[in-house]
C-alpha cells in the first residue's frame, strides 16, 4: 500500500503523474509485441509516483459555501520538503524528470490524486485533478520547499471555448451531455454522472452559442436554469443533479455536541436578512418580458430584495415564471451553515464514513443551547454544498462541511402510525 500514516486519521496517498506512459502490448507488433526489456504492458497506463513522504500539509476545497453561489473549480494545495532537491525544476537527474519532453515532475497539467485508505485498506480518492502552478522556495542554509497548486477538471472546462454551437430544444441534462460531447470539449464519457434534468432549455436562434463562449461559463448557465448542482466529485466525475427539492430523510452523519455520534469542534450559524429573496425576475434568452414573482408580505417587513436572471436558457416564459417563484425565500431562517470536526475525535468507523462524504449528501447537526434555567437542543437535517479537507503532520486530518437548508420528507411505511399517512404529512412514496 502506498501512503503514510497521519496520526489519528489513517493512511494516505498523494500521487503525481510522472509523465512516463507505458504503452499497451500489441500481439505480433515488431516493437510493441515484446514484453521483456521494454516499457510495454498488457494495458497501456500512466505511471504515478508517490510524493507524500516529505509533505507537511494538504488542503482541499470543493463545492460552494452557500446555495446561492456558483460552483467553481475544486482546488488542492500541498507543501513538500525537498530535502534531496528532486523537485527542483532544474534538476535533470531527478527521478521525476522526463528527459523525453525535458519537463520536471511537477510540471503544470500533470495529473494529481489524493487518496485515503480505509480501515480495511480500501482506497478512496479525496481529490483528483491537475497541477496548475507551483512555487519553489530556495531556503539558503535550510531545507528547500515547494508549494503545489492544483485544480480539478472544471479548470480544463474554464480554459475551453466553443466553436459556434447550434442547439435544439432539450432537457438540461441532454444539453450538458451535448456540450461535453463536442470535439472542442471531448469530456470523457466514463467521467460523467449526469442525472436526468427537469427543465427544458430553448433551441431557437436566440439560444445559439456563439463561437468563443467559455465552456464552463455556459455549463454554469445550464445549472442556473435547472437550479440543481454541477460539480466535480471527489473521484473526478462531472456530476449534475436535477432541480433541488424535497430530500428523503437519510442522514449519512449525525453531528452532536453532547459527546455522542459524530463529535464536532466548530459550527456556523446564520440568521441574516440577506437570505431573503422577495422579488425574483427571470428573462429568457432573446426575450424582453421579465417574468416576476413577488412576496408582498415579506417586502413589507424586509423591504424589496431582488434576484434577477437575464438571458436564461429556459425555453419559454412559463418556465421562467416557475423559476422566479422557485427562487422566492420570503423569511430568513436561523440555520447551521457549516460544521467542522477533527478525525482524531472520531472512531475508526466514523473516520472511514466521513472521508468519503460528498456534495449533495444529507447530514444532521444538533447543538445544545442554554434556555432559561435549563437547556434545549436544536437539530437540523442539511444538504452538503461544499467540503474542505485539511491534513497536516501536526494536527492530522480535519474536515469542514458547508450546508444548505433542505425540505426533509420520509418514505411512506404502510400501517405505521406516523409514517403511514400521506396527507397532511411529510411522507412520500419512496
Amino acid at each position: 500500500m502506498s501512503g503514510v500514516a497521519v496520526v489519528g486519521s489513517g493512511n494516505y496517498s498523494l500521487e503525481i503523474d510522472t509523465g512516463f506512459v507505458q504503452d499497451a502490448f500489441i500481439l505480433d507488433s515488431v516493437t510493441a509485441g515484446v514484453l521483456n526489456n521494454t516499457q510495454y504492458v498488457l494495458d497501456g497506463t500512466t505511471n504515478f509516483a508517490e510524493v507524500l513522504n516529505g509533505c507537511t500539509n494538504v488542503f482541499v476545497k470543493r463545492g460552494r459555501r452557500d446555495i446561492g453561489d456558483q460552483f467553481s473549480a475544486g482546488s488542492m494545495s500541498f507543501t513538500l520538503l525537498d530535502t534531496s532537491g528532486i523537485f527542483n525544476p532544474f534538476d535533470e537527474q531527478s527521478p521525476y524528470y522526463d528527459s523525453t519532453t525535458q519537463k520536471p515532475g511537477l510540471a503544470p497539467m500533470r495529473k494529481i490524486r489524493l487518496a485515503r485508505y480505509s480501515n480495511i485498506n480500501v482506497k478512496e480518492y479525496l481529490f483528483t485533478g491537475y497541477i496548475v502552478n507551483y512555487d519553489y522556495n530556495f531556503a539558503l542554509g535550510g531545507i528547500d520547499t515547494v508549494t503545489v497548486y492544483c485544480a480539478d477538471d472544471f479548470y480544463l472546462l474554464a480554459q475551453t471555448f466553443f466553436a459556434e454551437f447550434n442547439v435544439s430544444e432539450q432537457l438540461s441534462s441532454a444539453r450538458l451531455s451535448a456540450v461535453l460531447d463536442l470535439p472542442e470539449v471531448a469530456f470523457p464519457i466514463a467521467q460523467r454522472d449526469i442525472a436526468t434534468g427537469t427543465q427544458t432549455l430553448g433551441g431557437s436562434a436566440a439560444y445559439t452559442v456563439d463561437a468563443g463562449t467559455n465552456v464552463l461559463e455556459y455549463c454554469s448557465r445550464i445549472q442556473q436554469a435547472e437550479q440543481g448542482r454541477l460539480y466535480m466529485s471527489r473521484d473526478g466525475d462531472i456530476t449534475f443533479d436535477a432541480r433541488l427539492g424535497n430530500t428523503l430523510s437519510g442522514s449519512v452523519a449525525d453531528f452532536h455536541d453532547d459527546g455522542t455520534n459524530f463529535k464536532y469542534n466548530g459550527v456556523g450559524i446564520t440568521f441574516e436578512a440577506d437570505q431573503v429573496i422577495n422579488r425574483a425576475s427571470v428573462t429568457i434568452a432573446g426575450g424582453n418580458t421579465p417574468q416576476v414573482a413577488e412576496d408582498l408580505a415579506s417586502q413589507g417587513v424586509y423591504f424589496i430584495q431582488t434576484e434577477s436572471i437575464t438571458e436564461s436558457l429556459l425555453h419559454n416564459d412559463a418556465a421562467a415564471l416557475t423559476l422566479a417563484e422557485y427562487l422566492l425565500s420570503g423569511e430568513p431562517e436561523a440555520r447551521y451553515t457549516s460544521v467542522q470536526t477533527a478525525f482524531n475525535m472520531l472512531t475508526v468507523a466514523q473516520r472511514d464514513s466521513l472521508a468519503v462524504i460528498d456534495i449533495g449528501d444529507t447530514i444532521t447537526v444538533e447543538k445544545t443551547f442554554a434556555s432559561g434555567a435549563g437547556t434545549t437542543e436544536l437539530a437540523q437535517e442539511l444538504a452538503i454544498e461544499g467540503i474542505e479537507h485539511s491534513i497536516n503532520i501536526s494536527n492530522g486530518h480535519s474536515i469542514a462541511l458547508f450546508t444548505s437548508p433542505t425540505t426533509i420528507v420520509f418514505e411512506l411505511v404502510l400501517d405505521d402510525a406516523v409514517y403511514g399517512v400521506i396527507a397532511p404529512s411529510d411522507n412520500v412514496l419512496g
